[in-house]
């Protein structure tokens, strides 16, 4: 009988410290390659596949992808709008609205922190669909010269046409600052563990819980149409901010549950509205 306490007691031991190695080593581990990353715990659905594969809390699964409701297209379009036309007035934009998305995420220790746990303002866009990927990067490639006043309109036809242009299950924004000398906490969480939570700040308020797929534009495995979304995101990203020295990871943030965060109201204050 002690024998067998011994051989148990040996057993969940070992299992313990392969645990904590494991853990450690996750923590730790470096995702670059040369230059680029690849990351392995999401994978870019195929166009117009409505669910997308990530491995969440260490276990792979399937998450549902939902579309924007009516109510959130419109409060998203029409500040669009209006920060267009703040801009055509001279006049500063606001910092509420759907551009600056608050993104929570977990997953990995960085050596400066005790805490997984992060937190960080993204700017925030839509991503067109697959088959017209090409045609709004060549008009924005084609219009790189123009005056401001004329891209504003270009963004306005885009903000207008977002039901024809767009997909509307996703966000889209870029990995400004991580290299393999520096990684920002949202990146070494997202490449860990890809469940990433946006909320918006502003009444009506909402709360976007995703999956994140993030994409090197040196990686040589990208599929065409990740590349096309590398290339889109960057390019809308320098049309309307100026033209950066080199091109940025893409971030892809994928929806899989909306919740309506607005303050003071029955059906919402947190309530999960889609699906």
């Amino acid at each position: 009988m002690k024998k067998i306490i011994y051989v148990i007691l040996f057993l969940l031991i070992f299992i313990m410290l392969a645990s904590c190695t494991n853990k450690q080593n996750a923590e730790q581990k470096s995702f670059w390659i040369d230059n680029y990353f690849q990351q392995d715990c999401a994978i870019t659905p195929q166009p117009g596949d409505s669910v997308i594969k990530a491995r969440v809390d260490g276990k792979w699964g399937e998450f549902q992808l939902v579309e924007f409701p009516d109510k959130f297209m419109e409060w998203d379009v029409e500040k669009r709008i209006e920060t267009l036309d703040r801009f055509l007035q001279m006049k500063p934009p606001e910092l509420a609205g759907p551009h600056n998305g608050i993104v929570a995420t977990y997953g990995c220790k960085r050596e400066d922190s005790q805490f997984k746990l992060n937190n960080a303002v993204k700017g925030m866009g839509f991503l067109p669909k697959a088959e017209k990927l090409p045609e709004l990067i060549k008009l924005m490639e084609d219009t790189t010269d123009s005056s401001f006043v004329q891209k504003l309109e270009i963004l306005r036809y885009f903000y207008t046409n977002i039901d024809s242009l767009f997909d509307l299950d996703r966000q889209v924004s870029l990995e400004l600052y991580s290299t393999p000398e520096f990684e920002t906490q949202t990146f070494l969480n997202q490449m860990t563990d890809p469940s990433s939570t946006i909320v918006f700040l502003d009444i009506p308020s909402y709360k976007l819980k995703t999956i994140a797929r993030l994409l090197h534009p040196d990686d040589p495995d990208l599929t065409e149409y990740e590349k096309l979304v590398v290339r889109y995101i960057n390019d809308v990203h320098s049309y309307f901010h100026g033209k950066f020295p080199r091109d940025y990871p893409a971030v892809i943030y994928f929806v899989s549950e909306i919740y309506d965060n607005s303050p003071g109201r029955r059906d919402a204050m947190g309530r999960r509205i889609v699906p």
